[in-house]
């Protein structure tokens, strides 16, 4: 039925998205039908790759059951197929239902290369549920825009084709073409807030106006362009507040806007982040507590998944700090002719790259070995540039560090002849010790250090 292929043709016509298409197939109607539709009319997407993949939640004792009947779907035509088993357990205070969702998009996301896209059935019915369910939660624009056509997802896209189109047609599609598909019991629970909108509101609703679907939808795309708006206008405010990191906004341009541009350009930048937004009354605490706390106070605004933080004229957006414990060291080791990336768990990463004139020398390497710590107390250092060393505390001081980072910062020392030795060769933030810095036109190894709350952004210290 052409109803259910040209939204498909439709999406699919620009061949920038992805040559590799993923259908996320549980065995429901809706996804049996764009499974259907996209392995019989294959010809039309000649250049395409299909696969399908069921995701195995472990929350119901049939879902194994279910897996072999999408198996068994896949092979009668003759489609690839795969299963994920994914660990869907909630985290404290997520429902079952968004802890399903969170595992299964993450499991996704980690399938998707950047010529890859994930096709789901979501139809016009879930995105009139979908809206109705943020209205509930009272969401603003980006919220009640509920869910686009097309997104990015991990590397790949993410791309909805039956947002406009009805399940009673995709119902007629599959009664059609006789498909048998699986009726998950689940979906008549009306415990489950969605459910109670899908068989409790909805029909009443669609008694007194029978298009309600596509006019919640209609509102969803309206609220999806103000959000563009939102975001634009936002992009433009975190562009005079950002400063040499992404991860900290200046205070003192930040309170030059108005009170609804501070929130506004707070959500964009925390979504910039990959990081949970807050509620109304905790975006309106941060602003309160981090913009009116005296100069020489650290205010810190925790909420599930985040934190932002104040450290004298700057603002600091992060995942909660875990526990840090100064007294572990790594030992790093050289591959031959290159030194591997090391991985400092919960902190970041470090690498040595060769260069010529700055750096470390050569012979301060010539072990294979060093070694990598943290703050003890009572370091002395001096960087290049500086005549006398200092403590190192009183350095990152006053190199604007903040108290958090400090302790957290690897220190890099020598190792020689198998024997750790007090040289600090090198810290972040602060770079080389003047005493083993490569000279003009002499081979050296130049020190990197990533945040691993920065993952895209790697942060290059001399």
């Amino acid at each position: 039925m052409k109803v259910c292929l040209l939204p498909l043709s439709k999406l699919l016509a620009d061949k920038r998205l992805a040559r590799h298409l993923i259908i996320g197939y549980s065995g429901g109607l809706d996804s049996h039908v764009l499974l259907h539709v996209l392995a019989t009319q294959g010809h039309h997407w000649p250049e395409r790759r299909l696969e399908a993949i069921y995701v195995d939640h472990g929350l119901h004792t049939a879902s194994v059951a279910w897996g072999e009947h999408c198996a068994n779907v896949c092979r009668d035509l003759n489609l690839p197929f795969r299963v994920l088993k994914i660990d869907a357990r909630p985290t404290p205070g997520e429902s079952p239902e968004a802890a399903a969702r969170r595992a299964r998009y993450t499991a996704f996301a980690t399938e998707l290369s950047p010529d890859a896209a994930l096709l789901t059935a979501h139809h016009c019915d879930d995105q009139a549920e979908t809206l109705l369910l943020q209205l509930l939660r009272g969401a603003g624009p980006h919220g009640l825009a509920a869910m686009p056509a097309v997104s990015r997802l991990g590397e790949g896209w993410l791309l909805r084709p039956f947002l406009e189109v009805d399940r009673a047609e995709l119902l007629a599609y599959a009664r059609t073409h006789d498909l048998q598909w699986i009726e998950d019991a689940s979906n008549t629970d009306i415990g489950f807030d969605r459910n109670y909108l899908r068989h409790q509101v909805l029909p009443v609703l669609r008694e007194r106006w029978p298009a309600v679907n596509r006019t919640l939808s209609r509102s969803a795309r309206l609220c999806a362009e103000t959000a563009t708006w939102l975001d634009e206008e936002a992009a433009a405010d975190l562009a005079r507040v950002a400063t040499e990191r992404p991860d900290r906004l200046a205070v003192p341009v930040l309170r030059e806007l108005s009170a609804v541009s501070q929130r506004s350009v707070l959500r964009y930048w925390l979504r910039q982040l990959h990081l949970p937004i807050p509620d109304a009354r905790q975006l309106q605490q941060i602003l309160h507590d981090t913009l009116t706390a005296a100069a020489d106070r650290n205010p810190c605004m925790r909420w599930p998944g985040a934190e932002v933080r104040r450290y004298r004229d700057k603002l600091y957006a992060m995942p909660p700090l875990g526990p840090h414990d100064a007294r572990q060291t790594f030992i790093w080791r050289s591959a031959g002719d290159h030194w591997p990336l090391l991985d400092l768990p919960g902190i970041g990463r470090l690498e040595l790259r060769k260069t010529i004139g700055k750096g470390l020398r050569s012979e301060v390497l010539q072990s294979g070995l060093l070694l990598v710590g943290f703050r003890q107390g009572g370091e002395r250092f001096r960087p290049v540039g500086r005549k006398h060393s200092q403590e190192l505390k009183k350095l990152l001081q006053g190199a604007g560090v903040p108290p958090w980072e400090r302790e957290r910062l690897p220190l890099i020392y020598e190792v020689k002849e198998a024997v750790i030795t007090d040289r600090l060769l090198a810290v972040a933030e602060l770079g080389i010790a003047a005493d083993f810095a490569a000279e003009p036109g002499e081979m050296g190894w130049q020190p990197y250090f990533s945040y691993s709350d920065l993952s895209d952004t790697e942060l290059e210290k001399p």
